[in-house]
């Protein structure tokens, strides 16, 4: 079994070049949570020309809408399913994102973006919402209130346990399905 690399955010071309397809990940640094709504206004952004409320450049973003906290920082964080924002992850990539996190297959579309663009898609475990909220430190509203639980988050992660899903060569962990 292969060695659990550590990385820390922001992504780099560099940071992210040696991983491959089905390698364990722990990240840590600053990721943002953006469902589906989220990434149609971001999406609405782009296409105007307007200013962005997060600078996507070597970012990454999580799918996922985080359940409210208690008297923890956050709650429950689960990934959602990401071909649900295939249509939209080409736009966002060529406006710098460096990472996506969710659960699932991509389009071939998407593979073909990522490997153009040097990005790299993660997954995390599915089902396992309360155990990742523990690797959680902080968690801010940035964007997006009025979508509710679908509004844009600021979290800094230590040690979020994830699966490189399709590396930077566009290797795919599902290729062996397609």
């Amino acid at each position: 079994m292969n060695k659990i690399k550590r990385i820390q955010t922001p992504l780099n071309k560099k940071n992210i070049s040696g991983l491959k397809a089905g390698d364990r990940v722990l990240l840590s640094g600053i990721i943002y949570t953006a469902r589906d709504q989220a990434h149609l206004e971001l999406s609405d952004m782009i296409k105007k020309k307007k200013k962005l409320p997060i600078d996507l450049r070597d970012q990454i973003i999580f799918y996922c809408g985080p359940t409210p906290s208690g008297k923890r920082v956050i709650g429950a964080c689960g990934p959602t399913t990401s071909s649900r924002m295939d249509s939209f992850t080409g736009k966002l990539l060529r406006a710098g994102l460096r990472g996506m996190i969710g659960k699932g297959r991509r389009s071939e579309e998407v593979l073909k973006e990522i490997k153009k663009r040097s990005a790299v898609y993660f997954l995390a475990p599915a089902g396992a919402g309360a155990f990742l909220s523990n690797c959680v430190e902080s968690c801010k509203l940035v964007a997006f209130r009025e979508l509710g639980p679908e509004a844009m988050y600021r979290l800094r992660v230590k040690e979020f346990p994830l699966i490189v899903g399709i590396d930077s060569k566009g290797r795919d962990v599902y290729s062996s399905f397609r």
